[in-house]
């Protein structure tokens, strides 16, 4: 039998939860852009001789906000999922700021990266990293919050029948 306290502790550690969601906002956004400009014949940016570097760049700052954010939000006592509500939008603001830096970054102009990440934000390509860190930032929580225990074979109990 478990004593009171350990009905309180969560399964899965802040940290451990943090690491996980963060690997599945990341496998999330790269799959989704995969997917959908497959499914449009489109580029996510469709700008000719701009290279890999601003979306590399952005998905890898947009991923470590993601991490902070949501580990700031694990670190109350009793997390909510309502921090979910201002991790989504945070993530893909810092996604589109840091397109923006990163295409003009590679010399693409100030203008020439307004309308590379206003493209991105007005598009389903925008819909991408936003419901990637919803999807990721929930799952974190119920990592955290959730109580359950491992699913068991009927044979497994410690029952003695």
């Amino acid at each position: 039998m478990s004593s009171a306290g350990d009905d309180r502790a969560p399964r899965v550690r802040p940290p451990v939860a943090v690491a996980l969601a963060t690997v599945v906002f990341a496998t999330l956004v790269i799959f989704g852009f995969g997917m959908l400009s497959l499914a449009l014949d489109e580029d996510v940016i469709a700008m000719p001789g701009l290279g890999q570097v601003p979306g590399i760049l952005s998905l890898s700052i947009a991923a470590v906000s993601f991490a902070v954010l949501l580990a700031i939000a694990l670190r109350q006592s009793a997390p909510s999922f309502w921090a979910v509500a201002w991790i989504t939008p945070a993530v893909f603001l810092v996604y589109l700021a840091t397109l923006w830096i990163g295409a003009v970054g590679v010399g693409a102009g100030i203008a020439a990266a307004a309308a590379i990440a206003g493209r991105v934000a007005t598009t389903w390509f925008g819909a991408v990293p936003a419901g990637a860190a919803a999807v990721a930032a929930w799952g974190g929580m119920a990592l955290v919050r959730t109580r359950a225990d491992r699913p068991r074979w009927p044979w497994e109990h410690d029952d003695d029948e």
